[in-house]
């Protein structure tokens, strides 16, 4: 069944469109990830252009967080004044992404950037993900204790405030800024950012799992949201009909994938995730190198005077 974007201005089946939110919310919810490192690329692949691509994901990734926050929130597993501080940051950098973004597809160089920027950070954080998980599994099966995490220079910054869901007392100067960052990447790239912010929480914040994935969120369904209003009233490139396939898609799988996620273990779910963020961005460079069927571009010149 066919069905026409209006903004993406091509036709896609509608079914497929569908089983690509259901399929990308359930990894959503299993690994407490907003889906859109998966969901933007799956979109450009089937044609669809890269700037209508993360404009309209930010909105299905927003959606799929949403549900998989209330789950999380119903079992205390959110930290409400971490994430707080956590969107003082990635509001700041959602708009500063937003800004970015525009400024690039006026001189031309937007699809270009996502494709290269999606290249390097999928690259580089799959591969440390996989590397990590991989050596978690294999200390698990020889029984070797994992080493003793110490704190590091950013516990010793000042303005530190005191997180009691998480039980940490730690400085909100780090915390702003991973969530200006993840707000920025975000907004340019499409993606919630919570394989990157997970991992940030757990290793470098010290942050307990308890918490991290939940209150991970919470950040990815603020900033999304925000990141849809900013690019629908400056870009006009959300499609609206893309949009809402996609969260109803997405909202479903996010239920059965929060409840897969509690059945397997937390280095295994670092091994799949880092397989699966390695997998998408060496596709993209694959995608970057091949010699196109068509050496010839359409361009609109102006008139002849």
């Amino acid at each position: 069944m066919q069905l026409y974007l209006p903004i993406a201005d091509i036709p896609v089946n509608i079914f497929l469109i569908l089983a690509m939110g259901a399929a990308v919310g359930f990894v959503s919810g299993m690994f407490g990830i907003g889906g859109g490192f998966l969901m933007t690329p799956l979109l450009i692949f089937i044609g669809i252009a890269p700037a209508v691509a993360v404009a309209s994901v930010a909105s299905h990734i927003a959606a799929s967080s949403f549900s998989g926050a209330i789950s999380y929130w119903r079992r205390r597993a959110i930290d409400p004044a971490l994430a707080l501080v956590l969107l003082t940051g990635g509001s700041v950098g959602t708009a500063l992404g937003v800004w970015t973004f525009t400024q690039l597809r006026a001189l031309g160089q937007l699809d270009l950037m996502i494709a290269l920027s999606y290249v390097a950070l999928l690259t580089t954080v799959g591969g440390l993900m996989f590397w990590e998980g991989l050596r978690a599994m294999m200390r698990t099966r020889a029984g070797v204790l994992p080493p003793r995490r110490s704190h590091g220079w950013i516990h010793g910054l000042p303005l530190k405030m005191r997180f009691k869901r998480s039980k940490i007392y730690l400085s909100v100067i780090p915390i702003v800024v991973v969530g200006i960052v993840i707000g920025f990447i975000g907004a340019i790239m499409g993606i919630g950012g919570g394989f990157i912010l997970v991992p940030i929480m757990i290793y470098l914040l010290r942050v307990p799992t308890s918490t991290v994935i939940g209150t991970s969120m919470v950040l990815t369904l603020v900033t999304m949201a925000f990141a849809t209003l900013l690019h629908a009233a400056t870009n006009h490139l959300v499609d609206i009909v893309l949009a809402l396939i996609l969260m109803v898609g997405g909202v479903t799988g996010a239920q059965f994938g929060a409840r897969a996620g509690q059945k397997i273990r937390g280095e295994q779910l670092r091994l799949l995730l880092g397989l699966l963020v390695l997998a998408v961005g060496v596709r993209f460079a694959i995608e970057l190198v091949i010699r196109p069927d068509e050496l010839f571009t359409i361009r609109e010149t102006g008139g002849a005077g």
